[in-house]
């Protein structure tokens, strides 16, 4: 699935001022590239990453997926269009506490209405290494688990484009780099864009480009020479 960022912009409201998150960014990226996004604390990285899906609205500018814009759909258009086509991996790991590993990553299986979830869930729980694990609740799992867990929630749904922010901050190095490897490894096998919002050089410099925000503009756009194979 092709993205085009075109211009974008988010102004908020902060009393008798305003604040510009971001301010004119554009750019695009391919079917099956992988980007990442850095900069430092505050630079508008994961208010891009939340416009690029859909859970928040620009102030100015467009999101387009294969063309389609995503301001000229409703939030329950855009929703269905974030089933259909994103998975998510987070710094939290967001899993449901009430639920199993498998369970977890049968849900959006099941709102998607799968008659196969189980069997679905299973197999990418097999993918990450976490078959054994099936049953256990996310306290019983460590964070490396839980972030395994996560990706085959993420894949699961055989996504177009997968979203990722700070996937590794809460993981030691070593963990890290094992998360990182399944995720390329993974996002490989399905071809899908991934986009992903970082402060782990190690991680994107495993991706394809990095394109760099300052105050909310974009200000470097490299390719990067250490791509995944």
């Amino acid at each position: 699935m092709r993205i085009d960022i075109e211009n974008l912009g988010k102004t908020v409201q902060l009393g008798e001022d305003k604040l510009d998150i971001l301010a004119d960014v554009s750019f695009s990226v391919n079917k099956g590239e992988t980007v990442a996004i850095v900069g430092s604390s505050g630079s508008g990285k994961s208010t891009l990453l939340g416009l690029i899906a859909g859970l928040d609205t620009p102030s100015a500018g467009q999101v387009r997926l294969d063309g389609v814009s995503l301001t000229d759909l409703d939030e329950d258009g855009r929703a269905a269009l974030r089933g259909r086509n994103m998975g998510f991996v987070f710094q939290s790991f967001q899993l449901l506490p009430g639920l199993t590993a498998l369970e977890n990553v049968m849900l959006p299986l099941e709102l998607a209405g799968r008659k196969d979830a189980a069997v679905v869930a299973n197999e990418h729980l097999g993918r990450v290494g976490l078959s054994a694990r099936a049953k256990h609740r996310p306290t019983q799992l460590s964070g490396g688990e839980q972030q395994r867990v996560a990706l085959a929630r993420a894949f699961a749904v055989s996504p177009r484009i997968l979203l990722a922010d700070e996937p590794t901050g809460n993981l030691d190095a070593h963990t890290g780099a094992q998360v990182i490897e399944l995720m390329f490894e993974m996002n490989r096998a399905q071809d899908a864009s991934l986009i992903i919002v970082t402060h782990d050089a190690a991680l994107a410099s495993r991706c394809g480009r990095q394109l760099r925000l300052d105050g909310g503009r974009l200000v470097t756009a490299l390719a990067t020479a250490s791509v995944a194979a």
